[in-house]
């Protein structure tokens, strides 16, 4: 059954990669990218190759909530269903690493715009939907000071980890919430994939984004027995535990608390 997927970083990497996967087996497709440019680019190639699949983009700049909340009003104006959300795009290493509201970049692009775009098209997903929320085998500790924008982190990695964490925590707690559906899960999508974000925040060729494209095509598409809140790990290949800090409530509870207190903050 075709289905209708919205992927956010679908210009490049693992998100394009699945964007072309799952227009080769005849989904619709919403395709979110920061760039104009690259994201015309990429509906004028999917689209030629398959000139039967439904496309739409949507341009939005993930370190600025009141272009997330733009790009949501979009597609709740176009849309009625949206099958599954693949909130995919996310950071490591940029030039300016503070936003203008004075929080770290990665907090904002991995963990609250995620949430932020998520709560606004709940509405469009369907009881059988899927949301996927992309993790990583990186996951530290979250500083809710940092978190909040009172601290600084030093080094790259150590802030991308604990965000990875937070979406983590947030996946399994929205996933409790969310007790009839849609789905929830958090991914790992396979460590050190060889996409934009680890070769230049490592240095390194990486190993083939298919990895990670296939299963987010595999979570987006085939039924699972893992409850919603649950973490998979492409490392292990299978469903599995996350950071221990994820499956603790009271701490899983305190960040997303702080999480939502700021998305509350940065849009009212």
């Amino acid at each position: 059954m075709e289905k209708t997927i919205l992927i956010t970083g679908a210009t490049d990497g693992i998100g394009l990669l699945t964007a072309q996967k799952l227009a080769a087996l005849g989904h619709s497709l919403l395709l979110h990218g920061r760039n104009p440019e690259k994201l015309e680019r990429v509906k004028s190639e999917i689209g030629g190759k398959f000139p039967d699949v439904k496309l739409s983009g949507y341009i939005a700049d993930l370190s600025d909530l009141s272009a997330v909340g733009g790009m949501a009003e979009g597609i709740n104006a176009d849309h009625q269903r949206i099958d599954v959300l693949i909130n995919n795009a996310g950071i490591l290493k940029t030039p300016n690493v503070i936003t203008k509201d004075g929080l770290d970049i990665r907090f904002v692009v991995n963990m609250l715009a995620p949430l932020y775009l998520t709560e606004a098209l709940l509405p469009l997903i369907p009881l059988d939907g899927r949301i996927l929320n992309l993790s990583s085998a990186a996951q530290n500790p979250v500083n809710i000071d940092a978190l909040k924008g009172d601290v600084q982190l030093g080094r790259d990695m150590e802030a991308y980890a604990q965000s990875k964490l937070a979406i983590t925590m947030w996946s399994r707690i929205l996933g409790q919430q969310l007790e009839n559906g849609p789905l929830v899960y958090s991914v790992n999508p396979g460590s050190l994939l060889g996409t934009n974000m680890v070769k230049g925040g490592f240095g390194i060729d990486g190993n083939d984004v298919n990895i990670g494209a296939d299963i987010l095509v595999n979570l987006s598409l085939d039924d699972h027995d893992a409850p919603s809140g649950s973490y998979f790990d492409n490392d292990a290949g299978s469903f599995g535990a996350p950071h221990p800090d994820a499956l603790d409530n009271a701490k899983s509870v305190a960040v997303v608390t702080a999480v939502k207190d700021l998305v509350k903050r940065l849009t009212s």
